[in-house]
């Protein structure tokens, strides 16, 4: 498969990196990413899904991407996603997004639901109201970024499965690209922000995966927000925590190709 990183020139002022991959004529899937990651967190999964025409960007103030001082609430980051399907001359797309990119997704398939065909989350929340436990930590981050600070934040999810290491320098080299405003105003963007399922309706077929040892997420928020999008199919992997991405590409590639019926 052909691959090329493009940087693209969006409406809402920014540039961001997008991998493209895949023959053109398939079926586009677009890729969103966690907080604090990057595009390069789909580097094990993408190879998977040989089928799709893949668009993998880098989100506002993440990876490559532009780190502008502004437009870090959950609105703006949708609204970047419509920004980057507009460049990439996409009417519409799946949207598989990975922890907080998939809180992306539903707020794109809430207030553009023309924009999304189908929804992938993994590891995807109901609702991040109100502080999460790691924020005080967050708030007290300070330029230049201290790279044992980021490699102790990736302890905050438990991994259940064993993960290459060579992945996992990649996420430390994610984190220390973003500046401290990044970290601060992203992650407060997302906590500060009306649930999706909460502010609309999603109306678009929905695969929601889920690790059942999740630390992060309950099994009782998953179950709710696949009865808050109708016909939702909700999947559990026991023996995986919240970093499903991370643990298991495998699973993840074989269901989506199941769900979107890509052999």
């Amino acid at each position: 498969m052909d691959a090329e990183v493009r940087r693209l020139t969006l409406s809402t002022g920014i540039t961001v990196p997008c991998l493209i991959q895949g023959d053109p004529s398939a079926r586009p899937l677009l890729f969103l990413h966690a907080w604090g990651e990057s595009r390069r967190s789909f580097d094990r999964l993408v190879p998977l899904l040989p089928g799709f025409r893949i668009a993998a960007p880098d989100l506002r103030g993440q990876g490559e991407a532009d780190k502008p001082r502004h437009g870090y609430s959950l609105r703006d980051q949708a609204g970047d996603v419509a920004a980057i399907l507009d460049a990439l001359e996409l009417e519409s797309a799946a949207v598989l997004g990975s922890s907080s990119g998939g809180y992306v997704a539903q707020q794109l398939a809430v207030g553009q639901p023309g924009r999304v065909d189908a929804l992938v989350l993994v590891g995807s929340p109901l609702s991040l109201a109100g502080r999460p436990p790691f924020a005080d930590d967050v708030d007290a981050l300070a330029d230049p970024m201290d790279e044992a600070w980021v490699r102790q934040s990736l302890e905050w999810f438990p991994l259940h499965r064993s993960v290459p290491q060579w992945f996992l320098e990649d996420r430390v080299r994610d984190g220390m690209m973003m500046p401290a405003y990044v970290w601060k105003d992203a992650l407060r963007g997302l906590y500060e922000a009306i649930p999706p399922t909460e502010a609309g309706t999603i109306n678009v077929p929905a695969l929601i995966l889920y690790g059942g040892q999740d630390t992060l997420l309950s099994r009782t928020d998953q179950t709710e927000l696949a009865a808050r999008i109708p016909g939702a199919e909700l999947k559990i992997y026991p023996d995986a925590g919240h970093l499903v991405l991370w643990e298991c590409p495998d699973l993840v590639a074989e269901d989506v190709r199941a769900f979107l019926r890509q052999p």
